[in-house]
């Protein structure tokens, strides 16, 4: 069958720009189909261009490959259109981290919660609306699918400011069946060396995981009928026992943190390399102080040497300084294009989609928008039922979901008003006075990146 017309808005990305080709290249269902690469920068778009072109003669797959500076030369027609793109994001999110710590709030990612959330965001939304309105010109039937933090953020903006358009939002930190396949190994279901998860094993299993983006939370882990939240939790304290002080600020004391946070609601927090930064609770405030440590902060230096790295191997893959079988050989795909490739081969498979919660979750509004185990095919992700969210981090969540909704609408109006409530509501600024400077700050010094219409 034929493949899908897939185009990528921001080739050059860190984590997606490499996968999309693997994967476009070795997907029985993907590899009959164009892929259109788009980025701004030439010479980005040179090197994503020659490493698709020489994956694709070595791997003899009939992939239509196209690549253009402008995406309105390439989204006629477009089945797929996935937003990837940013602007020197490791220097603008150190420089956000950066303001932030100066008025006391401590990011250790500075990309999705707090200022550090909230300008991504506000840098971001003018272009994803603006692809979104290309593709309801160019191609109208095709799904508009966000891939840049805040997902959450750039999700609602999609969902409440482009509706002419079909969209979702994903993050691949809840990647199926991987993120299964982990968990029943964690509590010794499964071996180290099993690779999938077996039909039987799967009709046993209850797993319940759902929420914001970056704020998910495991409600049930069940097999058999038995609870193994218990044994969960006992993985979780021997990763606490071997944590590195020295790890960098995303990765340091995550299973103390996590602990903590189980401890106090009675579910264990997904993504805690980005949940220990949604909570007040480590951020320095008050006597007691904080254990193990207040959060580190965003080492943007250390991110944007890893990119120059990974954008260096490109280039050398794409000029034929390293092989290309070395490339094909370490590739893997990602949790775009598996989604993709779902939808469009029509398989039967359930994947973590942030998408409008349309009664997954019995006590929240249909339409917030919640990272949700969805099945999907070309009408969309439908969302699992989950029951009903826990008290206490159901609190957090709306206060979460209130700063992106409100982030979403300063991002698509322009409204500086908007932008000092949403930090006034954001979980970790707690001084309104500060918010402002935060704000004030920020708007200055990211002229050159922010849309015009700001000033």
């Amino acid at each position: 069958m034929a493949g899908p017309k897939i185009v990528v808005v921001g080739a050059g990305s860190f984590f997606f720009g490499r996968p999309v080709i693997y994967n476009m290249t070795h997907s029985p269902v993907l590899r009959n189909g164009t892929l259109a690469l788009v980025d701004t920068n030439e010479k980005v778009l040179e090197t994503m261009t020659g490493l698709a072109r020489r994956t694709i003669e070595a791997t003899g797959a009939p992939t239509k490959l196209l690549s253009s500076t402008d995406r309105r030369e390439v989204l006629k027609d477009a089945d797929f259109v996935v937003l990837t793109f940013s602007d020197r994001n490791a220097h603008f999110r150190g420089m956000d981290c950066e303001i932030s710590a100066k008025y006391g709030v401590r990011m250790c990612s500075g990309d999705t919660i707090g200022p550090g959330g909230v300008f991504r965001a506000l840098r971001e939304i003018p272009t994803a609306l603006a692809v979104a309105k290309d593709t309801a010109e160019l191609a109208l039937n095709a799904w508009v699918i966000n891939f840049i933090n805040p997902t959450t953020v750039l999700g609602i903006a999609l969902m409440r400011y482009a509706s002419n358009v079909r969209s979702f939002a994903l993050c691949d930190g809840l990647h199926e069946p991987y993120k299964r396949l982990n968990m029943l190994k964690a509590v010794g279901i499964l071996p180290e060396e099993a690779d999938c998860v077996p039909p039987q094993v799967e009709g046993r299993l209850q797993l319940a995981i759902g929420g914001v983006n970056h704020f998910t939370w495991l409600t049930r882990f069940e097999y058999d009928g038995q609870d193994m939240m218990p044994r969960y939790r006992a993985k979780q304290e021997e990763a606490a026992a071997k944590e590195d002080s020295a790890a960098h600020a995303k990765a340091r004391y995550n299973a103390r943190y996590g602990l903590d946070l189980m401890d106090l609601f009675g579910v264990w927090p997904e993504c805690m390399a980005h949940t220990k930064e949604y909570v007040p609770f480590w951020q320095g405030y008050g006597v007691t102080p904080n254990d193990p440590e207040p959060l580190g902060i965003f080492e943007a230096e250390q991110r944007a040497k890893q990119m120059a790295e990974r954008m260096q191997e490109n280039e050398q893959y794409a000029a034929g300084k390293k092989p290309i079988k070395e490339f094909i050989e370490t590739g893997k795909g990602d949790h775009a294009t598996d989604i993709i490739e779902a939808m469009w081969g029509n398989l039967p498979k359930a994947f973590y989609i942030n998408t409008a919660n349309r009664g997954a979750y019995a006590n929240m509004a249909d339409d917030a928008f919640l990272e949700l185990r969805c099945d999907v095919d070309m009408n969309g992700p439908r969302p699992q039922p989950l029951g009903e969210m826990p008290r206490g981090v159901l609190g957090l969540t709306q206060q979460v979901l209130d700063t992106h909704e409100l982030t979403a609408a300063a991002g698509a109006t322009f409204d500086r008003n908007l932008v000092l409530r949403a930090l006034a509501t954001d979980p970790i600024v707690n001084n309104i006075g500060d918010a402002k400077k935060i704000m004030d700050d920020t708007f200055d010094r990211q002229r050159d990146v922010l849309d015009s219409r700001w000033y």
